[in-house]
C-alpha cells in the first residue's frame, strides 16, 4: 500500500509526530519534496529529535527512508543529521537511501537565496537555507543531481568551488544511491509511506502564490518525487491543527487580529509555535475551515490528522473561520487572488470549549462532548473524516478512530 502524508495548512501541523505514529506499519518511508528548510520534531520513547531532511520513521530499526526525487539535498545538512542520529544510538548505515534524480543545493546557494529575497518588492521571508534557488536552478536546467556527483565530464563544466565542495563529499553518499524508480518498483508489494515537507498551503501551484515554497507540497508530488505513477497512490492524509500558523510573509485571512493577539500570543507559548529550522515566531489563527476543505478537495484527501486538540483545553469558546468577509461580499470559496485573501477577514464559528486537560484521554468516546463536537464540526464542514487526533506531543498523545493504512 502507498499511503501519502501531506501538511493541510501552511507546513508545521505535526506531520513528524503523525509520520512517526504510524511508521510503525511502514517497511519504507519516502521523502517526495522539499529540503533542509523543512524542520520535524519527534518525541519518541521520551527523547525528542529535530530532524530536517531525513524522515521521522528512521527511529524505526527496520524501517529503510528514502530521501526522494523532488527534494533538493544539502549534503552537509544530511551529514550532520546523520552523525546526530548515530550519537542518538539510531544505526543509520544501509537504511538511509538517496534518489539518483534528487538535486543538489550546493553552498553558494545559500547567499544567492538571502539576496534574492532581500531584493524582492514583497520578500517571501525566506529561511536562507538556498532551496529556493535550487529549485530555480533545477527549472532553469542548469542544477546538478545526485547522480551527476559522480560523473567527472559533468563537473568540468563547474566552477572551482562547486566542484571542490563536491569531490570532498560525494564517496560520502555515494553507497546510499539508488534508482528510485526501479527500487519503489522493488517494494511495490510492501507498505510505503510518502512523505512531504511543508503544507499544500505552501504548493508552488495550489499555495498562496507568490508566498509560497518552490517545489510541490500537493499530495500529487507523491507520484513525481516519489518515484510511482499517480495510479498508485491508495489513499491521501492530510495533517491539520485545530487552530491555524503561517511562518513569514503572506496572506493569512484567520490570523489573530486586534483584541484576540492576546489569544494568539498565549496559543504560541502553550503550542510551542516557533520554527524548528528558524526558531521563528509562528503567525496565529483560528483554524481556517475554508482553506482546509480547500486542500481537502485538491488533494483528494480521504481522511485527517487532527493534532494540537489539547492546546485549546483553556479557551473557553474557541472560534473557526468558516467563510471570509471581503468588501461587501461574503466568500465561501478560497479565492485566488494574492489581494483578496489580504484584505479578507474571517468569519467565525463560536464553539463551546472543553475547560479540562485532555492530554491523558486515549480514546475518542472518552474525550468531552465539546471537544468531540469540535471535531464533528470541522468533519462536516470540510466533508472529510478526521481519523487521528492528537492530544500532546509524545506519540502514546494519539487517539485513532481508523488505521490510514486500512484500505
Amino acid at each position: 500500500m502507498n499511503l501519502v502524508v501531506i501538511g493541510a495548512q501552511w507546513g508545521d501541523e505535526g506531520k513528524g509526530k503523525i509520520v512517526d505514529f504510524i511508521s510503525d506499519q511502514a517497511d519504507v518511508i519516502v521523502r517526495f519534496s522539499g529540503g533542509a528548510n523543512a524542520g520535524h520534531t519527534i518525541v519518541h520513547d521520551d527523547v525528542t529529535y529535530k530532524l530536517h531532511l531525513i524522515p521521522s520513521g528512521v527511529l524505526y530499526p527496520e524501517t529503510r527512508v528514502v530521501l526522494g526525487t523532488g527534494m533538493v539535498i544539502d549534503l552537509d545538512a544530511l551529514f550532520e543529521e546523520l552523525e546526530e542520529l548515530e550519537r542518538s544510538g539510531i544505526s543509520c548505515a544501509g537504511r538511509v537511501l538517496v534518489s539518483d534524480r534528487a538535486h543538489v543545493v550546493l553552498p553558494r546557494y545559500k547567499q544567492e537565496d538571502i539576496e534574492l529575497d532581500r531584493n524582492r518588492i514583497n520578500p517571501i521571508g525566506t529561511t536562507g537555507r538556498g532551496i529556493g534557488i535550487a529549485y530555480a536552478v533545477k527549472s532553469a536546467r542548469d542544477g546538478v543531481r545526485i547522480v551527476d556527483l559522480f560523473d567527472d565530464t559533468f563537473l568540468e563544466d563547474l566552477g572551482s568551488e562547486d566542484r571542490k565542495y563536491i569531490y570532498s563529499r560525494r564517496d560520502r553518499v555515494r553507497e546510499m544511491v539508488i534508482d528510485l524508480s526501479a527500487y519503489m518498483n522493488g517494494v511495490r508489494n510492501e507498505n510505503v509511506l510518502l512523505e512531504g515537507a511543508q503544507g499544500a498551503l505552501l504548493d508552488l501551484d495550489l499555495g498562496t502564490y507568490p508566498y509560497v515554497s518552490s517545489g510541490y507540497s500537493c499530495a500529487a508530488g507523491a507520484a513525481l518525487g516519489g518515484g510511482i505513477g499517480p495510479k498508485k497512490i491508495d489513499r491521501v492524509l492530510g495533517v491539520c491543527k485545530a487552530y491555524s500558523t503561517r511562518v513569514g510573509n503572506g496572506p493569512f485571512p484567520s490570523e489573530f487580529r486586534g483584541d484576540d493577539t492576546t489569544l494568539g500570543d498565549e496559543i504560541r507559548e502553550i503550542g510551542r509555535e516557533y520554527g524548528v529550522t528558524t526558531g521563528r515566531a509562528r503567525r496565529v489563527g483560528y483554524l481556517d475551515l475554508v482553506a482546509l476543505r480547500y486542500i481537502c478537495r485538491t488533494n483528494s484527501i480521504e481522511s485527517i490528522a487532527l493534532t494540537h486538540l489539547d492546546v485549546y483545553d483553556a479557551v473557553a469558546a474557541p472560534r473557526v473561520c468558516i467563510a471570509y468577509e471581503l468588501d461587501d461580499e461574503t466568500l465561501d470559496d478560497f479565492p485566488s487572488s494574492r489581494t483578496a485573501l489580504e484584505n479578507a477577514r474571517p468569519v467565525t464559528r463560536t464553539l463551546e470549549g472543553w475547560n479540562t486537560p485532555i492530554g491523558s484521554i486515549s480514546s475518542y468516546d472518552a474525550l468531552p462532548d465539546a471537544a468531540r463536537a469540535y471535531v464533528d464540526f470541522v468533519e462536516k464542514f470540510i466533508d472529510t473524516p478526521v481519523d487521528i487526533v492528537s492530544v500532546g506531543y509524545s506519540r502514546e498523545q494519539t487517539i485513532v478512530r481508523r488505521n490510514p493504512w486500512t484500505e
